[in-house]
Parts: C-alpha cells; structure tokens; sequence
C-alpha cells in the first residue's frame, strides 16, 4: 500500500471479525450458522430445510437474519444473539504472525462486527490479540442493523471521530465494503472459499487477498 505527499497517512483500521480475523478453514461460524438454523427451526416451528432457506433469504435481503426475523417476526435481538453465539470458541489457537502484524501497524485498531461484542471478545482473546483493539463496535452499537446499511457505518464514524480517507477497512464480504469504499475508506478484501457471501462487483475493493497476515506484512505501514 503505497502512500505519497497527496495522500493522508492512516490512522484507522477497521476489521471485520469472522472470518477475517479469523481463517473460514477454523469452520468457527460454521457453529454460529447451525445454531442460527437451529433457532429459527424451534421458533418458527419450521423443518431443518426450511429454516435453513429462510435463515440465507433473510441473510442476503437483510445484511443479517436476525434483521430479517426482526422485522417479519418480531424476534427479541437479545434472545436469538445469546443463542447463537453460545459456540466452542476453543478450536481458535493464538496467531503470533497476526499479532505481530497488527501491533505494527499505526494508529487505532477497531473491531465492526455484526456479530456481539461478548462473541468478538471471546475470538480476539483465543487469537491472542485482544490487547491490541482499542473497541468493538457489535450488532448492538448499531442498533441491531447491520453492514452493509449505511447506519452503523455513521455511527461507527461519529463514535470515534473517524477520518475516512484515513482509515483502511478488512472484510470477507465485498457488499459490506461497499458503504466504506463510498465514504472513502480504503479497502481490503479477505477473499475464502465459502459461500456464505454472495460476491458480485469487486471495484470498489482496492486490494483483494487471500491471506490477511501476508497481506498486512507485505502492503501495511509499520508503526514507530
């Protein structure tokens, strides 16, 4: 990443949490995705195939199923988190190559996640980089409504006064690089092999790895 006299350094990383802090091959959100279809199924009172169906429906209409349940079933937000958040956290091992990496880079370092803050707190920490965060921002300092809506992105800027032109963003969803990108963060996309998102226009992504520890010790620059 390369920055000049015309370009403002950075001072703001924003990282998604699963799978981008994360490596998918860990199948951390595996678990969060069968217990997602595990309470829509005893809630709704619909077959495990169903419940999976309407679980990817409201996914890719809404950003999240919870804001889909919410807003066609009137699903408690508290409930249905608890829920599916309750996952063995243990196959998550400490990552010395991402905390080094991400100790090095300048400035503040903040997690935005549509998942919990408690589910965040719990994967930095197995991750071994828990210190380096100065916040999370979860699904409930939005609101309840998730990436990629424009809102959460608003507060997460206004909660902590961030410059976007500044600021460099990672996700392992393209869509919800999108309001980003248009506010005029610099993005990075950490691409895997699963299908949970769907991956269409990829322009507004200015740099697409497949190894988010590589990519930060190859293009990131090193703080003091």
């Amino acid at each position: 990443m390369n920055q000049n006299r015309d370009r403002p350094s950075f001072d703001t990383w924003i990282f998604d949490l699963d799978n981008t802090l994360y490596r998918a091959a860990t199948r951390v959100f595996d678990q969060i995705d069968a217990r997602m279809k595990a309470f829509i199924g005893r809630e709704l009172g619909l077959s495990p195939d169903q419940a999976f169906a309407l679980q990817k429906k409201y996914f890719h209409a809404h950003g999240t199923t919870l804001r889909g349940l919410m807003l066609n079933h009137g699903t408690d937000p508290e409930a249905f988190l608890d829920f599916v958040h309750d996952i063995d956290h243990s196959v998550l091992e400490a990552d010395a190559r991402l905390e080094a990496a991400i100790k090095a880079l300048p400035g503040r370092k903040l997690i935005f996640t549509n998942g919990t803050a408690t589910h965040a707190a719990r994967t930095v920490e197995r991750l071994g980089v828990a210190h380096l965060f100065s916040d999370i921002f979860d699904i409930r300092a939005g609101g309840y409504i998730p990436k990629p809506s424009r809102e959460p992105y608003d507060r997460l800027i206004a909660a902590h006064a961030i410059e976007p032109t500044r600021a460099v963003m990672f996700e392992d969803s393209t869509a919800n690089l999108k309001p980003a990108a248009d506010m005029g963060m610099t993005t990075v996309w950490v691409r895997h092999d699963t299908t949970v998102h769907r991956h269409g226009d990829t322009s507004h992504c200015h740099h697409i790895t497949d190894d988010l520890n590589a990519w930060l010790e190859a293009n990131a620059p090193k703080g003091d």
